[in-house]
């Protein structure tokens, strides 16, 4: 599915975050990308290193390659076998899964058992607002409602 196809309604808020919830939000296809976005892109790996079930890992694949998040190139003929790159969608993920680990790294281990590097440096990333350049902190975001019906609480009427 390409961004400009219509998409299911989803039950409840009108959100991106469900939306793409819808897509990558079930534990193996965000293992997967973590392991293509790490550069393993052949299925054996992509199995091993995620510890998928074999079959849930091929009906992930299946549906992010559908989703426009990946793609399969051949790498074999005979026996014919596919790795697994990133599209551009794929590639935002990566900022995604870097919060997660460091979401977890934070609030759920000990220990991290990664660590990403930028050159010679620790990575430690911010948010900030491409246009003005600012460091996004708590409480300098406001909500804008783009969805008729809905206000702040809920469905409006």
């Amino acid at each position: 599915m390409s961004p400009t196809t219509p998409r299911p309604a989803l039950p409840g808020r009108p959100c991106s975050a469900a939306a793409a919830l819808q897509v990558v939000g079930e534990k193996w296809a965000l293992l997967a990308m973590r392991e293509i976005l790490y550069g393993n892109h052949r299925f054996d790996a992509i199995a091993r290193n995620t510890g998928a079930p074999r079959d849930r890992l091929t009906a992930r694949l299946r549906a992010l390659e559908e989703a426009g998040v990946i793609e399969r190139r051949a790498y074999s003929e005979r026996p014919p076998r596919y790795e697994y790159h990133p599209t551009a969608a794929g590639r935002d993920l990566a900022e995604v899964l870097r919060a997660l680990v460091r979401w977890g790294d934070t609030w759920i281990l000990d220990e991290p058992p990664v660590a990403f590097h930028h050159h010679d440096h620790p990575f430690d990333p911010v948010e900030t607002c491409r246009t003005c350049g600012e460091t996004v902190g708590e409480g300098s975001l406001s909500l804008s409602l783009n969805t008729p019906g809905w206000d702040h609480s809920g469905p409006v009427g």
